[in-house]
């Protein structure tokens, strides 16, 4: 097990740090949507269909949990360059999750922006961007 200082590590710790920042508001947020759905579900007798919505609600809070394990993850090894892999494939994970999400708002009538898709895409490249570093610290 290698402890190293590395221009990896500031980025993977900076950015795990964020991302459980993110990710705890974010699940907090899911089950508030949550609640708000079928509670929208249940004034409208039916007459909204609301499988999108919940979908959409579980999708949220699937990104979220995912979020902050990256998060956790990287800031836990975020000096341990062999882990630099692990963290790749959860940074890989936040970001499908997030362009998955974009998606599924466009199917479900929402409009495309391409600013919200790379605003939420910018966490997860730095992360996977300090991954990177930290991996080419344990190659060399």
């Amino acid at each position: 097990m290698t402890t190293a200082k590395t221009k990896g590590s500031g980025f993977l710790k900076v950015t795990g740090i964020l991302m459980i920042i993110g990710g705890g508001i974010s699940i907090i947020l899911g089950i508030i949507a949550a609640l708000g759905v079928a509670a929208l579900a249940y004034i409208s007798d039916g007459e909204i269909s609301s499988a999108m919505l919940y979908a959409s609600v579980a999708l949220m809070i699937v990104s979220a949990v995912a979020q902050l394990i990256a998060g956790i993850i990287g800031v836990k090894n975020c000096k341990k360059p062999e882990k630099a892999g692990t963290c790749m494939v959860w940074g890989i994970i936040v970001a499908v999750l997030c362009v998955v999400g974009t998606i599924l708002n466009s199917v479900g009538g929402g409009s495309f922006s391409v600013f919200s898709l790379l605003l939420g895409l910018v966490l997860p490249v730095l992360y996977i961007i300090g991954a990177g570093f930290n991996k080419k610290e344990y190659i060399a």
